[in-house]
């Protein structure tokens, strides 16, 4: 759908207010990936710019994001200090390794891949990071000495210095949640968390808010980004590898679900392999820019609708925006409380934390509740990287049992005309003398067991039964093991003294 000329000033509108609300999300996911703040906003820069150009979706909004951000300082913090240029290097570098593999990933059109990951242990990914990230600001919020990394150490050290808590960092602290939470009712095209960190800036420079004990940002240069290519040892590659596979992975599931659904919502079309693409090349702006990795955000995405964009130009827009900012606006940073920064992460934090999807998965399919559980606490208390592994291995089992064990039933006539279900426990026959039994998945080595044992216990305990046929509408494929199977029932239920037939 091409840009109408009316269009345009409202799409330059929404690119100024998306930046608004981007700015101080952005600065929130950078303080979680541990880098300085000023090469975070640079996410909304050039990699945006490259998939405003490259990438397929006309919604798709390309920035810093929360679980890759979370992936990303689980590991560094084991290699660098945060905020060090050799941390930031390390950074660069993962973004460059998952630019290779979504590049891969986009020419071997692999996009189907985001199809594997369940929305169930997504649920659960989420809920443990945003837990895990609400955890690890508790201590800015209060004003406490930063303790040690990890989510039950962190515990441990919150109740254990809690005395500790800076009263006026606490207040600052319920401050800025209570206007982001007050604007978000008003409207959710309020940027509270804008308003919220121009407020404290404006109190610290009356009143100076350091020296009631409240820790300030201090300088944050300004200026655009230097490109160069990260410098990292070829020999601790290794060592980032899995963390940057874990990153293309929660792109991978993450971009592709967004951009499908707001597709959808919208009417478009979109090519989810060019996707692949486009983020790629946003990922390789993010490496030589000295930031970190970028996502297709759903936040940022919606974001984006919210403030009326719907096309490309809201993001050439922001990125232009973000270029002002960058050169001109820098130096107020500087009078920034950091609990402040720490309020608006733990916001984000509790916002991902889905207590709706928990509870209807337990109320509903209990099974897949104790999944996304396993994930959650997987990813708050061993770790982000380890919790996509286990995320994995949860989705292909959950797969793997829905075929293993699929919803086989019986057809039997409807009184208003055509066939209806019924389960096998009723054994009642289609017509006297015969039963229709439909098998609910592909027939392949690991359910054939299970099918032919259901077969010829249904053939010796239905009385009266004559004929035996199959319902194949849901096999779409046999394998070699299970063709060996039909072979055997059909000898089985003809030594019954039954005919059997598939349909």
């Amino acid at each position: 759908m091409p840009l109408k000329p009316a269009q345009v000033p409202w799409e330059i509108t929404a690119g100024i207010a998306f930046a608004a609300l981007a700015i101080p999300e952005i600065m929130g996911y950078t303080k979680i990936a541990g880098i300085p703040l000023v090469t975070g906003i640079y996410t909304i820069l050039l990699p945006m710019l490259a998939f405003a150009i490259f990438g397929s979706s006309r919604h798709l909004a390309v920035g810093a994001d929360f679980a890759t951000a979370a992936i990303i300082t689980s590991v560094l913090v084991t290699i660098a200090t945060p905020e060090s240029p050799k941390y930031v290097a390390y950074a660069g570098m993962i973004a460059l390794l998952v630019a290779a593999l979504l590049l891969l990933g986009g020419l071997l059109q692999f996009g189907f891949l985001a199809d594997f990951l369940s929305h169930t242990v997504l649920i659960g990914f989420l809920t443990g990071v945003g837990i895990q990230i609400s955890i690890s600001e508790l201590s800015e919020v209060l004003g406490i000495p930063h303790g040690s990394y990890g989510t039950l150490m962190q515990i441990t050290y919150l109740f254990k210095y809690l005395y500790l808590t800076n009263i006026p960092t606490l207040l600052v602290s319920l401050s800025v949640i209570g206007i982001i939470t007050l604007s978000g009712r008003i409207h959710s095209k309020v940027p509270g968390a804008l308003l919220a960190m121009i407020g404290a800036i404006a109190v610290n420079w009356a009143l100076d808010l350091s020296s009631y004990g409240i820790t300030i940002l201090g300088t944050v240069p300004g200026g655009l980004p230097h490109l160069s290519f990260p410098q990292v040892p070829l020999s601790d590659i290794p060592k980032i590898l899995n963390t940057s596979v874990a990153c293309f992975i929660v792109i991978l599931a993450q971009s592709a679900a967004t951009s499908r659904a707001y597709a959808m919502k919208f009417s478009d079309t979109y090519n989810e392999n060019l996707d692949l693409i486009g983020l790629s090349f946003a990922n390789v702006a993010a490496g030589i820019s000295g930031t970190f990795v970028v996502n297709g955000s759903p936040t940022k995405t919606e974001m984006v609708k919210s403030v009326g964009g719907y096309t490309q130009l809201t993001q050439l827009t922001t990125v232009f925006t973000v270029l002002i900012v960058l050169v001109f606006l820098t130096k107020p940073l500087a009078y920034l409380p950091t609990c402040v920064l720490s309020s608006v992460v733990l916001l984000i934090g509790l916002h991902l934390v889905d207590i709706k999807g928990m509870t209807a998965l337990h109320r509903q399919l209990p099974v897949e509740f104790v999944v996304a559980l396993i994930t959650a606490m997987t990813v708050i208390f061993i770790g982000v990287a380890q919790g996509i592994e286990i995320a994995i291995m949860l989705s292909i089992i959950a797969h793997l049992r829905h075929s293993y064990r699929p919803l086989n039933l019986l057809l039997v006539p409807n009184a208003g005309g055509g066939m209806r279900t019924i389960s096998l426990a009723e054994q009642q026959q289609a017509v006297e003398g015969l039963i229709i039994y439909r098998f609910g998945s592909n027939l392949y080595f690991a359910n054939e067991n299970s099918f032919t044992e259901e077969i010829i216990a249904l053939a010796k305990n239905t009385r009266a039964l004559k004929w035996f046929c199959i319902s194949a509408s849901n096999i779409g494929d046999v394998d070699f093991t299970s063709a060996e199977a039909l072979k055997k029932v059909y000898t089985q239920l003809k030594k019954m003294g039954y005919y059997f037939s598939t349909k």
